[in-house]
């Protein structure tokens, strides 16, 4: 499992800014978080604070890109080997340069 400390951190402080400054990037990372071992839409859109037009629009792009795939058996989308391996060199930027929200 990959450590998510960082990202948690992360989504903790999204609580702090306006969520309408949050980039295309970020976005894409708490999808891909929220849907790393399986979850529903509706986890997803929870955990990512999106409406559902604007999740659908990120499921459409992270499906076409094979950053997650849908299970039909469990009726909920995964992340995939290629998702996880963006979620970690995300959060290896992130330790790299940590303030950049900050500033």
């Amino acid at each position: 499992m990959i450590e998510t400390t960082a990202l948690h951190k992360y989504l903790f402080s999204i609580h702090r800014i306006v969520m309408k400054y949050r980039s295309r990037t970020d976005i894409t990372v708490l999808i891909l978080d929220a849907a790393n071992g399986g979850a529903t839409k509706t986890k997803i859109m929870y955990k990512s604070f999106l409406s559902y037009a604007q999740l659908k629009e990120y499921l459409t792009m992270l499906l076409e890109n094979e950053l997650l795939e849908y299970e039909e058996t469990r009726q909920a989308f995964r992340t995939t080997e290629k998702g996880l391996h963006l979620l970690q060199l995300y959060n290896k930027i992130d330790s790299l340069i940590p303030n950049i929200r900050t500033a």
